[in-house]
């Protein structure tokens, strides 16, 4: 496929915000793929070259991209930053420099998408003496037979940024619109941007069947694949297998125990909801893989982890869903999620890390156990799979704290010993429910003390003065909005001065200093990418922000490096805080 047929996809994506229309428009564009092609296309689509579950990195720094454009362009690299202090986007910077570039090119033969996609698949293997130059050698050379609207969007997939504003939902739907359209055709109304199935049942079937074909390999390259070569046949043979990670289960909150207990039925199991982040662990014979949330592998960061596999699950082969907590070393007190986040990206001292901030995990559930897929098992008979195979060791591995009731009285105090220790809350689980993948309905709710916080991405700040001169202060936050992110307010409140207190404003301006897009003054524009944790008193009303809300007395809780950015919180779960608060 030519580049220049992916970048007018691109640009039609980026001037629609109907999810509708965007997954109209890629529907189309996978009905033209070949079969050899689509895993690639899937992938570029969603801007990355990369699977969800694969933790490579393109590692290209803005300042690199500047070197390329000015090597593919002539013009220097003070002008093209210029330009990009004036446009805040590197991808309309190389657009338009491409346009009126002074170094004369001829355009042997056009760009292809499988081009562009093996170059810069080619990025993170570059290592060693010289890599920096050989880096921006490769860009440029894409750059040079880029047309301009081919090189904005070669740019902004370098940059990981593609803007396009293209969630999985749409790739999932529109796979369905494009490879069953026999089956069940789709009917678009373009007018007024609204789809009308022949068959809905069978639709939502399909569209269920493909969301699970997903959850289960967590690469809509590799679903759709398999799906141009054999159909519906291909759910048949999917296979949940140790090593791979898989999409784990989320949940919904609930407002109380007594609206726990009508949602998940009586009795239904309650575990404490701990402050840690989610461990993914797999087995397989003696290979042992760790994943996150966000499924990056982290068995390197977590020695112990895999240590304690070893001696204390008694077992060949498994997937198990936990939850990682920190503890003080010295005195064994749990410690919140942000005392060991910085466990989760370390690279190097691992073992110091591990002795310095070490973490108990706490297992809660099995997604295979044996070679056997436990998805569609009850969960009681997972738990009690669980309590055969884990041998627990406090302050190791344990089994996460539960209590089966269906009294009310005996659940409030459980709920309130959880609060005692720490922890954020309960968790309440029908004990006949499965394990959905990605679902947040019926199986499981979770129950907190708090209005529940909002995990929100810094989008632009301020230069401090007086104490805090040198600091980025005064966080501007968005919320997610199909793909796109929607200031909400500004927060300044929780962040430490000083480094040994917690996160500070001095650790926050050198992660996020990198990423600054723009300066007017001493207001900045950032890219998205540092995410926190946020409480506040009340969502209000507010024509001031993008989103149409506002937070009042908004404050910092944590980063959240385990999230990525498709886990910001979306504009619709803001619209409910907002109609529960009332």
């Amino acid at each position: 496929m030519k580049y220049s047929d992916l970048a007018s996809i691109y640009e039609a994506l980026e001037k629609t915000s109907k999810r509708l229309e965007k997954t109209f428009i890629i529907s189309k564009l996978l009905k033209k793929t070949k079969q050899e092609d689509i895993d690639k296309l899937v992938l570029l689509i969603q801007g990355r070259l990369f699977p969800l579950w694969d933790e490579t990195k393109l590692g290209v720094s803005d300042r690199l991209v500047i070197k390329a454009i000015s090597v593919a362009t002539g013009i220097s690299p003070v002008k093209v930053d210029d330009e990009w202090k004036t446009l805040g986007d590197l991808g309309l910077v190389a657009e338009k420099l491409v346009q009126k570039k002074s170094q004369a090119t001829l355009f042997s033969k056009d760009l292809t998408a499988d081009k562009v996609f093996n170059n810069l698949r080619k990025l993170p293997s570059i290592e060693g003496a010289g890599s920096v130059d050989q880096k921006i050698k490769v860009i440029a050379e894409l750059l040079s037979s880029a047309k301009p609207l081919e090189a904005r969007y070669v740019v902004r997939t370098v940059l990981e940024d593609l803007r396009v504003g293209v969630g999985t939902g749409s790739i999932r739907d529109a796979l369905v619109w494009a490879f069953f359209d026999k089956k069940v055709k789709v009917n678009y109304n373009e007018q007024e941007k609204t789809i009308e199935p022949d068959n809905r049942e069978e639709y939502n079937r399909l569209v269920e069947a493909v969301q699970h074909a997903f959850d289960l390999k967590a690469d809509y390259g590799e679903v759709a694949r398999m799906i141009m070569k054999k159909g519906e046949k291909a759910f048949g043979e999917l296979v949940l297998e140790a090593g791979s990670p898989i999409n784990v289960m989320l949940y919904q909150k609930a407002k109380d125990l007594e609206e726990a207990f009508e949602r998940v039925g009586k009795p239904c199991a309650f575990e404490f909801k701990y402050d840690g982040f989610r461990m993914q662990i797999h087995k397989k014979v003696k290979n042992i893989k760790i994943f996150t949330r966000r499924l990056d592998e982290v068995t390197k960061q977590f020695p112990e982890v895999v240590e304690y596999v070893k001696k204390y699950v008694n077992a060949k082969e498994f997937i198990l869903d936990s939850e990682a907590v920190g503890f003080d070393h010295k005195t064994g007190k749990y410690l919140a999620f942000q005392a060991i986040s910085q466990r989760i990206k370390r690279k190097y001292n691992i073992n110091q890390m591990a002795k310095n901030f070490p973490v108990e995990v706490n297992v809660f559930d099995v997604m295979s156990h044996e070679g056997k897929n436990m998805l569609k098992e009850p969960f009681k008979k997972r738990r009690a799979i669980l309590e055969k195979i884990i041998k627990p060791h406090t302050k190791k591995l344990v089994l996460a704290k539960q209590l089966v009731t269906g009294d009310l009285k005996e659940a409030e105090k459980f709920y309130k010993a959880a609060l005692k220790v720490g922890e954020e809350g309960v968790m309440a689980k029908n004990l006949e429910g499965i394990y959905k993948p990605g679902s947040r309905v019926g199986y499981g709710v979770k129950v907190k003390p708090v209005m529940e916080s909002l995990d929100l991405v810094i989008v632009g700040a301020e230069w401090g003065t007086g104490k805090r001169s040198g600091w980025l202060t005064s966080y501007v936050l968005a919320c997610r909005k199909h793909g796109k992110f929607l200031e909400i307010g500004k927060v300044g409140t929780g962040i430490k001065e000083l480094e040994d207190q917690g996160v500070s404003f001095k650790e926050l301006t050198k992660k996020l200093k990198p990423l600054i897009i723009k300066e007017e003054g001493k207001t900045v524009r950032i890219k998205p990418e540092i995410i926190i944790e946020v409480k506040y008193e009340e969502i209000q009303k507010s024509p001031t922000y993008a989103s149409g809300y506002a937070l009042r007395f908004p404050r910092f809780v944590r980063l959240r490096e385990d999230k990525a950015l498709s886990d910001v919180s979306d504009i619709k779960l803001v619209e409910d805080l907002y109609k529960g608060q009332k």
